[in-house]
């Protein structure tokens, strides 16, 4: 028998609606396959710059989705998704200028792609790629799974969360001897 997973969504909240979404995937074991951090700035290896190239894919994967500020670290992944559709003037404060350049315009079907779907799409591509990798390139294999099973989120909810996320984001490197996912 398994044991009861611990549901960390927020009860009731629809993640598919428009907004700005933080998020964090981390490697199975917590495993360094990414690069590594050279003083404050991450050096990212081939598997790095494969993930971040399917982060940006998710715009063309998902007409109403708009990748944003991310970094690739050795063992896990930051990112902001920004989820679209008709933007209002209460979302729009919170995102950053160059995505929200169609100031007004309708971007895609008031039908949105969750959260989730979009996590899953994104772990299934970097995975797919990274087994390539790995048997064409010589790249470290995982063990059983590239990504942990979940991914932990934050609901963007206006422009003073989105900066703090933001440097977060952008500092994670000098802070990674700190980082809770830091293993020598």
């Amino acid at each position: 028998m398994c044991p009861e997973r611990k549901d960390i969504r927020l009860k009731g909240y629809d993640y598919s609606q428009e907004g700005a979404y933080y998020i964090t995937v981390c490697t199975q074991n917590r495993s360094c396959l990414f690069g590594y951090v050279d003083g404050i700035e991450m050096q990212m290896n081939d598997a790095g710059r494969m993930i971040a190239h399917w982060w940006m894919e998710l715009a063309h994967k998902f007409t109403d989705v708009m990748p944003d500020t991310h970094i690739v670290m050795p063992n896990h992944f930051h990112g902001i998704v920004v989820i679209r559709g008709n933007v209002g003037a209460d979302l729009r404060v919170c995102l950053p200028e160059e995505i929200d350049g169609k100031e007004g315009e309708h971007t895609g079907s008031p039908l949105h792609v969750s959260l989730s779907r979009i996590i899953q799409w994104f772990k299934t591509m970097t995975t797919n790629e990274y087994i390539d990798g790995v048997r064409n390139n010589g790249w470290t294999p995982f063990d059983r799974r590239l990504w942990q099973r979940n991914y932990y989120e934050h609901i963007i909810r206006n422009a003073a969360s989105h900066r703090q996320v933001i440097e977060y984001i952008v500092t994670n490197p000098i802070q990674w001897a700190n980082d809770n996912y830091f293993i020598q």
